[in-house]
């Protein structure tokens, strides 16, 4: 399995443009089923988790092809509403096709979805909300098969129980051909889905209130085919900025949204980092010396600190002057990098959902595992920072949503190979 060697140690420097984002190309990339035309999604990342969604459309019968950033499809010859469990499990975000193929054909056959164990993530609310517009389900053997009432979908009102993203997801792509109008309240407001919106508003979708609490479909007789571009993926922002708080130095980022980032902006500031916004798609980041201490980071839901970057935050407070306090609210099993970073040295204690952190002067290179994407992406930077050499492992969960990782962290400086460790037999 291939790893990643990293030296430490090294200040990073320059420039980097910013990926489009994962969790806003995967829903719309599956929202392309329920169109008629051909759909062009441009600054789609070349993930494995992108590729996984291209393999979904084409074994539904879509047209996809693909030239660099651009994808399209076309689900003019859409066959078929099965899902084969091999393809639900190669990523999480998979059920977010149970909307779209409900839209198209008025049937979704699907197995239970995979990807990152970072805790449960019931479908339980996306279930609820297809019900809601008419939908029969039947649970056998863990498979669901999901089928419209003989009218079609229809318009409803229905609460969230929590702001559940891929529900909102989900609840926005079928309600959009669905029969009459549907409220949604305490709808998902990350940017993701108002991305999501406006690529179905640009099929002829007429929706109203995305990226607030309260969000109303008008449901039109059919989507058609349309053009659009992803936003910037801010966690992976994050990313980078959060390795130059750590090694020290100065960073360049183009073609990101800074105001998607507030609240982890706000508290890079707090750890010592002059941040300045260059215009509408730039920021800038100097790191000089050990970052302070942060007094209490708790995930929330959007516009709250995100849950995806808790990892790296953490990572940036390993090292901090003082003690921090995290609380992670959004997932049960997400301080699995724990471990990990107390192998490289760290203080961390945590204990159920709380990690106390009292930051050492210095990290030791030491080999890690990536259990999940942004814990992996987390140990990366912590390698980055660290004394000698680190060796992070499993690390097909960062290529899930980090796009030329190693590539672009060595523009900036560091010193970071992929490698394919020797057989010992």
């Amino acid at each position: 399995m291939a790893e990643l060697v990293i030296a430490g140690g090294r200040r990073l420097e320059g420039e980097h443009t910013v990926q489009g984002a994962k969790n806003s190309a995967l829903p719309v990339l599956a929202a392309t089923v329920a169109a008629r035309g051909r759909c062009v999604i441009r600054r789609c990342p070349n993930l494995s988790d992108i590729n996984a969604t291209l393999d979904i459309l084409r074994h539904l019968g879509c047209g996809v092809t693909r030239a660099g950033d651009v994808v399209s499809v076309d689900a003019g010859a859409l066959s078929g509403c099965l899902v084969p469990e091999g393809l639900m499990r190669e990523m999480r975000s998979s059920i977010v096709f149970l909307g779209p193929l409900l839209s198209a054909l008025g049937c979704a056959e699907l197995g239970s979805p995979g990807g990152c164990e970072i805790g449960l993530r019931p479908i339980d609310l996306h279930l609820e909300a297809m019900r809601a517009l008419g939908v029969r389900i039947e649970n056998e053997g863990g498979r669901l098969r999901c089928q419209t009432a003989p009218g079609g979908l229809r318009g409803a009102r229905f609460a969230l129980s929590f702001p559940s993203v891929g529900a909102t997801e989900n609840m926005m792509i079928a309600a959009a051909t669905a029969k009459g109008v549907t409220v949604l309240t305490n709808a998902a407001r990350e940017p993701e889905i108002v991305d999501l919106a406006n690529f179905l508003i640009a099929c002829g979708a007429k929706i109203h209130g995305a990226g607030e609490g309260v969000i109303v479909i008008e449901g039109v007789e059919r989507l058609h085919g349309a053009e659009h571009t992803v936003i910037p993926d801010r966690i992976t922002a994050a990313t980078f900025l959060c390795a130059v708080v750590m090694c020290g130095g100065e960073l360049l980022l183009h073609g990101v949204a800074p105001g998607h980032m507030d609240a982890m902006l706000s508290v890079l500031e707090q750890a010592g980092a002059r941040v300045r916004r260059i215009g509408k798609n730039g920021l800038q980041l100097r790191m000089s010396g050990r970052p302070r201490y942060l007094p209490m980071i708790r995930t929330m839901p959007y516009p709250g600190f995100p849950t995806d970057a808790q990892a790296l935050f953490m990572a940036v407070s390993a090292i901090a002057d003082g003690t921090s306090l995290i609380t992670e609210t959004i997932f049960e099993n997400r301080f699995r990098h724990v471990g990990q970073l107390q192998k490289m040295g760290a203080d961390i204690r945590a204990q159920g959902n709380v990690a106390i952190v009292n930051g050492v002067p210095q990290l030791q290179g030491a080999a890690v595992n990536a259990c999940d994407l942004r814990a992996g992406a987390a140990l990366v930077i912590a390698g980055l920072a660290a004394q000698g050499e680190t060796r992070v492992r499993e690390i097909w969960h960062i290529d899930r949503g980090c796009e030329r990782f190693e590539e672009d962290l060595r523009a900036l400086g560091a010193k970071i190979e992929r490698t394919e460790p020797e057989r010992l037999f």
